[in-house]
């Protein structure tokens, strides 16, 4: 059995060596204001100062003076913003993070070191950009014409499209999504593939004037449409003066345009069912309706085109999806009514040549282009 040493018994001259080197290699981290240093040099240099028109184009899917024009709109409602203990980043800077996600889709970490910036701060600057976008601009932008502004969208519908009495053209475009896994048979629809729904109304232009969205994609059109905003506009008669205008004979509603999976209502005309007994008049009618119809077709073109985070929402929640995607419908009005129908690539630009010419001007609408 082995002897206890005494306590003031002294250690063996290679542990105390090894115990004091041990101390002596002992240190501590602290953490700093900022985890590491990114340089912001791309963004203060080459855009800001290098950037020239094409390239605003095709990275903002705007002009550099309508980006400007976005950013004074926008702040008033984007407070001074501080993430990590980093310095204030400039309000233009922020929306630019913000317009070059929603224009490219790049996830946040590959967009994180273009603009100097954390991950977590350029899913900051999405969110807060957007949400300021439809706050701020929507009232201008994205919003239900006044009488005049019907009057003036009937006119560009007859002398555009040919298409008498007709103040918009209706459509839904489907958003791919990753669902909830709780509710996956909801939001997937009958191609196979789970989306959200967006219904959208477009004028003679190609503007929007009414979106819903955030519904599941296994809804049926009919059954999105009676539950939007556009139904309850409708039902109140606000979709048509008081008294209606006479067109033809007697006083009549204006009409919006369907495709044939929307119900026909006295304010929604559809096309006829094809078939071999459709007289003459009636096949008229459906290629003047599906020319009309095309101008919202062309418009959901545009608006993906430009703004390809509608193509797949992989890095957004689906509760900021519905903000997304009003965003970038105000941002496709703003474009198109500065003069910029073609940003955003070539199957932007494809959509916008297949408008046709007009004489008429549109009018009434803040910033909006003639036609």
């Amino acid at each position: 059995m082995g002897r206890r040493l005494p306590s003031h018994t002294p250690l063996p001259a290679a542990l105390q060596l090894l115990i004091a080197r041990r101390r002596r290699t002992s240190c501590y981290f602290y953490p700093r204001a900022w985890p590491s240093v990114r340089s912001t040099d791309w963004w203060e240099r080459v855009v800001l100062k290098e950037f020239g028109p094409q390239d605003w184009l095709e990275k903002f899917r705007m002009s550099k003076e309508t980006f400007f024009y976005v950013c004074n709109q926008l702040r008033p409602g984007l407070a001074p913003h501080s993430a990590h203990f980093h310095p204030t980043l400039p309000l233009e800077k922020r929306v630019a993070v913000a317009l070059w996600h929603l224009a490219t889709n790049v996830e946040y970490q590959t967009l994180s070191p273009l603009f100097g910036v954390g991950p977590s701060t350029v899913q900051t600057c999405v969110r807060e950009v957007s949400y300021a976008i439809v706050l701020l601009l929507k009232p201008l932008y994205l919003r239900l014409p006044n009488e005049k502004e019907l009057e003036n969208m009937a006119r560009i519908f007859c002398t555009r499209w040919g298409f008498p009495h007709c103040i918009g053209a209706l459509d839904s475009l489907h958003i791919p999504i990753h669902p909830p896994l709780r509710l996956s048979a909801d939001y997937c629809n009958g191609q196979g593939w789970h989306s959200i729904l967006t219904q959208a109304t477009v004028d003679g232009l190609g503007q929007f004037w009414d979106v819903s969205t955030a519904f599941p994609g296994s809804m049926e059109n009919s059954a999105v449409l009676e539950s939007s905003s556009l139904w309850v506009l409708a039902k109140e008669g606000r979709l048509c003066p008081n008294p209606p205008k006479h067109f033809m004979g007697k006083a009549q509603k204006y009409v919006l345009l369907g495709d044939a999976t929307y119900p026909l209502q006295d304010w929604i005309l559809k096309p006829y069912q094809e078939d071999e007994n459709l007289t003459q008049r009636q096949l008229q009618f459906n290629y003047r309706l599906k020319r009309a119809h095309s101008v919202i077709e062309n418009a959901f073109l545009r608006l993906k085109a430009r703004w390809q985070i509608l193509l797949k929402c992989d890095d957004c929640s689906l509760e900021l999806l519905p903000t997304l995607v009003l965003a970038c419908c105000i941002l496709h009005n703003i474009c198109e009514a500065h003069d910029n129908p073609g940003a955003g690539g070539p199957r932007a630009h494809r959509a916008a040549q297949a408008l046709p010419a007009c004489t008429r001007c549109h009018g009434g609408w803040p910033g909006r282009a003639s036609a």
